[in-house]
Parts: structure tokens; C-alpha cells; sequence
């Protein structure tokens, strides 16, 4: 199957845009794990790096603002400290704030972008198609893998919150994450299908950076379709508060 060739200059930005997002994710696993900020929600650990890996400076940000204060590490210093810059995170009344609502999705975010990167590799590597397409294969794998991998990330979140047991955790996962894990990957597949028909035909080979460049501006849209999903999974009480 033949492959465009990207740009130089957008290669070039590819690499940076790239080499800042890896670096930022290891920044924050440093942080979480050797300067011993780990979270009070274990599968968070996980979370925040994983974000870094799209959202780049933006998860660096959010990390130092409304992240890291939630560290048992932070916690012990100052237990009776609950609220910095008057956003309190154990108020349960009124929406949800912009920022826990913020929080489910890069929860369900993190289980998408690892399940997506796996699913493409592999279809990169069988040469797997689908309707003469490997676009179409890559729907089908990344969203299997996207859903499984968020339904593991969810319950791992939901279970200590609420004190399930394994099925009734794994049941309340599913309800919680479902709705959440289609948004995103709806917003994932549009980006995906906008560069990869609408930009490039043929389409770019997944071992240039600008794949994958790409790839993290189009999960920063699926972040964004997620979003109101997520807000209202909150409201209803599908999903817990962050």
C-alpha cells in the first residue's frame, strides 16, 4: 500500500510537538514517582502521564494545579487544606466543576490513548485492512482496545470510591465509562478521518512523526467531545466526582 509523504516542515513540528509531550510525561512520572507525589487514586499515577502524551504543556499545567495538591504527599503536609485558589474538591452539591469534570475525562482519556496507540501499531504491523482500508481497521481495533483499556482504568477508580466488590465494580465501570469512551473515540475517528482522506490520499505512513502529530491533535479533539458526556455521566451520578 502506498503512503504520503509528509511535509518537511510539518515533520519538523511533529518531532517537537512529539519530543515535548514524551518529555512532560516523563516529567510527571518522575515526579509522581520518585519525588514521591503519588495519588491518593492510585490508577491517577498513570493517568496524568498518559494525558501528557496529547495534551502536552496543558497536562503539565493541570497536573501542577489540580493534580499534584491531591498526592498523599501534599495531603499529609497540609491535611486540613482542601481548597487552593477557592475550588473546593469534596463540595458534592451543584454541576460539576470544569475541572472535575476535566479530570473523568483524562481518566477515560488515558484508557482511549493507550488502547488507540496499541491498536495502531498492530494494524501497522499485519497490515491489516478493512474495505480495502487500513483507516477502517483502525476504527475497529481502536475502539475494541480503547474500551477495554478504559473500562480497566474506570475500574479501577470506581471500585475504591464506592467499595464494590469485582462484578458489581466491573458493572459500574462499564455504566460510568461506555458513553464517555464513544465520545472520545467519535472525536478521535472524525480527526482521524479529516487528515487521513480529506489531507493526505494516500494516506501518511504511522512511522513519520507527523502520524502521530496528528494523532494527538485529533485525541485532543476527542477530549473535547467527551467533555459534555462526561458532564453529564457527573450530574446524574453514572460517574464519580474527581
Amino acid at each position: 500500500m502506498r503512503h504520503s509523504e509528509p511535509p518537511g516542515w510539518l515533520e519538523a513540528i511533529a518531532w517537537v510537538s512529539l519530543g515535548i509531550a514524551f518529555a512532560i510525561a516523563l516529567a510527571i512520572a518522575f515526579d509522581i514517582v520518585v519525588r514521591g507525589h503519588r495519588q491518593k487514586m492510585a490508577i491517577m499515577n498513570v493517568v496524568y502521564p498518559v494525558t501528557a502524551l496529547y495534551w502536552g504543556p496543558v497536562a503539565l499545567w493541570f497536573y501542577l494545579r489540580y493534580g499534584r495538591r491531591m498526592s498523599k504527599l501534599e495531603m499529609e503536609r497540609e491535611p486540613h487544606e482542601s481548597d487552593r485558589g477557592g475550588e473546593s474538591d469534596s463540595g458534592e452539591e451543584g454541576p460539576p466543576k470544569w475541572w472535575q469534570v476535566s479530570k473523568g475525562v483524562t481518566h477515560c482519556g488515558a484508557g482511549c490513548t493507550l488502547g488507540d496507540i496499541g491498536a495502531e501499531w498492530l494494524v501497522y504491523a499485519t497490515g491489516w485492512t478493512l474495505f480495502g482500508a487500513a483507516l477502517y481497521a483502525d476504527y475497529v481495533l481502536d475502539f475494541a482496545f480503547a474500551w477495554t483499556l478504559g473500562i480497566v482504568f474506570q475500574y479501577f477508580s470506581i471500585v475504591p470510591m464506592r467499595d464494590l466488590g469485582p462484578l458489581a465494580g466491573l458493572r459500574a465501570a462499564v455504566k460510568a465509562d461506555t458513553l464517555s469512551i464513544v465520545a472520545f473515540q467519535l472525536g478521535l475517528f472524525a480527526g482521524m478521518a479529516v487528515y487521513q482522506l480529506a489531507i493526505f490520499d494516500p494516506p501518511l505512513d504511522k512511522a513519520t512523526a507527523s502520524y502521530w502529530f496528528l494523532m494527538q491533535l485529533s485525541m485532543v479533539l476527542g477530549f473535547f467531545t467527551a467533555y459534555p458526556v462526561n458532564a453529564w455521566l457527573i450530574r446524574i451520578g453514572w460517574k464519580e466526582r474527581m
